[in-house]
């Protein structure tokens, strides 16, 4: 057994001076990949399975440290716990569905990132579960059964990402404007690092967190009015409204 190949990803995100805050309620960091290792090896032992994980979470936190530098919660237990459980029961078989979860991911942090026409600040919605919550509520029949991380909710957000980038291009883009902090906030509320870590850490002490991100193995909740609870609570802890330049 190959003994801690997963702390070359710890040391990615000490390279990029990241401060792994976690939005666990009872912790201040998130749960190193080293910890992740040790609980991917109780699942399988298979070696092959093993290294296409961590080859393929490299790629992802390589895009996510240049796409979103300014990214702030960054748990990863759910999504490498998904990444698990998905491959192994995968028809193309776990290597093949590994080195595709990757790309997609990838594609996905490039297309809404700072080096793109979007420019979102945060992978917070994504990881977390908002995005999600409100893609399974528009059809439930036929999407509660996709998890956070499946790759037909991924496909579902590349697809609405390019729209996105071509609404952009011509102009017809009205509630995702650039503020005059250079990124887009789609949101009526401030989302500058402040106000993001205080709403989120509020959020998450409140279980008002559809993806609990930091959390190996949970059911995810996509049945509840996150939105508008997300707007109640920034209007209750005084988040002021977004500036618009």
């Amino acid at each position: 057994m190959t003994n801690h190949l997963f702390q070359s990803l710890d040391e990615i995100l000490a390279q990029h001076s990241v401060n792994p805050l976690t939005l666990n309620p009872h912790k201040t960091l998130i749960t190193s990949f080293v910890e992740l290792e040790n609980l991917i090896t109780a699942i399988t032992t298979d070696q092959e399975i093993i290294v296409a994980l961590r080859d393929s979470l490299e790629l992802i936190i390589y895009a996510q440290v240049q796409n979103f530098p300014e990214n702030i919660f960054w748990d990863f237990d759910f999504m490498v716990g998904s990444m698990v459980r998905q491959a192994l029961v995968a028809d193309e078989g776990a290597v093949s569905f590994l080195k595709s979860f990757g790309h997609k991911m990838v594609l996905l942090i490039e297309l809404f990132g700072i080096k793109k026409e979007i420019r979102f600040r945060y992978v917070h919605d994504f990881i977390y579960g908002f995005d999600w919550a409100r893609w399974v509520k528009k059809e439930p029949q036929s999407r509660s059964h996709s998890e956070p991380f499946s790759l037909v909710f991924l496909d579902n957000l590349l697809i609405k990402g390019e729209k996105l980038v071509k609404h952009i291009n011509y102009g017809q883009v009205t509630s995702y404007n650039l503020g005059n902090t250079g990124y887009r906030n789609p949101f009526d509320f401030s989302r500058e690092p402040e106000d993001e870590h205080l709403l989120l850490t509020s959020l998450a002490k409140e279980k008002l967190i559809p993806v609990e991100a930091w959390n190996w193995d949970i059911s995810p909740v996509w049945n509840q009015p996150f939105q508008e609870m997300r707007q109640q609570l920034a209007l209750k802890l005084n988040i002021q409204p977004q500036k618009h330049s």
